[in-house]
């Protein structure tokens, strides 16, 4: 029997990827993945500074920082460290699945803290939980990738992955928008995708590791086990960088477009959840058609960084849109051109990280790894934007999206030295 052929409860041995990746899991694991940024970026780009406002509305831009910034810095430790625990995973159940299940109820359970949370501080250890575990469903969901999906499709469900992105977003402001509550807002995304979670495990074949015992690893081994080489692996640092700089700008669009809107534009709190859902509407619909076109040209051509180079300039001058604006329209545009250049980023910079691994045999932890560029400017942008805020008077955000934009052309710039992909 074929890999392609085996049957679907059958668990792949190693780290063998079938032929041809079926429709269902291409489905299922597209679902799963909408589900995941439903329930954690609903938080961060409308409910969380909704909740702020309400727990310490005298100091809601700086308490907003510190609560996005440790739960990025529990994220940035939780997302190699599972990774690695879930490469040396053995069990009957496979090495992903127990990570995808309980991380997501464990999420569940997080989210539930922060909704019902009567001070900022039981809000901090609530978000802290929340990050810790669906960090460690991340590390498993992107390992699916190298695991599950070969190099020739890649492209294409890389497109469909990204798509998954702003989808979620898309349904959670939705949700947030039509809840009852506050509390309904975290709880409803959340609990929708324990359901996809537990259906993409349900189904799918995952991957087994290897019948001999690991070696046993000490602390110093454990440390040393994530440190990457310069040497060995300058390819997979500069798509690090790439990336970093990239979601730098992109997280300082994300966690202050709704001060953004309260400050700069006016806007009254009670409308802020249809005008982001009006603004993540024109973003999703860009990225959407960006994400499947350069998805399947990326695959059809072989390119990978002509694409990521190209998506880091669109959004670039996405962000010099907003930051040049003076209404909502003006928004709208640079939202719908930031969508463009993050469309195309997403659906082709996961399959050409899959293809600069360090190390194939432990992909979840290199890219658990990987997603730190992803995690570390979720802290860093609220950290850094009070300063370009204050240049030249109070609430500059002129100042804080042009700094976006160059920390974008920088990524750009960063994809340029990358040698094995073309």
């Amino acid at each position: 029997m074929t890999t392609a052929q085996r049957a679907p409860d059958t668990p792949l041995p190693g780290r063998t990827a079938p032929a041809r990746a079926s429709r269902r899991f291409i489905a299922l694991y597209g679902l799963a993945t909408f589900g995941f940024w439903m329930a954690v970026m609903t938080p961060v780009i409308v409910t969380m500074a909704l909740k702020v406002n309400q727990l310490a509305p005298d100091s809601k831009e700086s308490t907003l920082a510190w609560v996005l910034g440790i739960g990025a810095f529990v994220a940035m430790i939780a997302n190699p460290v599972a990774g690695l625990f879930s490469d040396r995973t053995r069990s009957r159940f496979g090495m992903r699945r127990p990570w995808l299940v309980g991380g997501s109820l464990l999420g569940l359970a997080g989210l539930a803290i922060v909704a019902v949370s009567p001070t900022v501080w039981v809000l901090m250890l609530g978000w802290s939980l929340a990050q810790l575990a669906y960090n460690a469903v991340l590390a498993a969901l992107m390992a699916l990738m190298p695991d599950q999906i070969p190099e020739s499709q890649r492209g294409a469900v890389g497109g469909l992955l990204g798509m998954c992105m702003p989808a979620g977003i898309l349904a959670g402001v939705y949700v947030a928008q039509e809840a009852a509550s506050l509390a309904q807002m975290f709880l409803l995304p959340a609990g929708l995708f324990t359901v996809f979670v537990l259906l993409l495990c349900a189904c799918m074949r995952d991957r087994m590791a290897p019948t001999q015992a690991p070696e046993a690893m000490s602390l110093a081994g454990f440390a040393r086990s994530f440190l990457i080489s310069p040497k060995g692996a300058s390819d997979f640092l500069w798509a690090f960088v790439s990336r970093f700089m990239l979601l730098l700008g992109i997280a300082t669009l994300m966690t202050y477009q709704v001060f953004y809107m309260l400050d700069k534009l006016g806007v009254s709190t009670e409308a802020v959840p249809d005008m982001m859902f009006r603004s993540t509407l024109v973003s999703s619909i860009a990225i959407v058609l960006s994400s499947l076109a350069s998805g399947w040209l990326s695959d059809r051509s072989g390119r990978r960084k002509a694409f990521v180079l190209m998506a880091a300039l669109v959004y670039a001058a996405g962000l010099l849109v907003i930051g040049l604006a003076h209404d909502f329209n003006g928004l709208l545009l640079g939202v719908g051109v930031c969508g463009l250049g993050q469309g195309m980023y997403v659906a082709v910079d996961l399959a050409l990280v899959t293809e600069v691994l360090p190390n194939p045999d432990e992909a979840a932890k290199d890219l658990g790894l990987f997603n730190l560029a992803s995690a570390m400017p979720q802290s860093v942008a609220p950290m850094i934007a009070p300063l370009f805020l204050a240049l030249g008077g109070p609430q500059n955000y002129s100042s804080l999206f042009t700094a976006a934009a160059v920390f974008a052309l920088l990524g750009a710039l960063a994809v340029l030295p990358i040698r094995k992909v073309r």
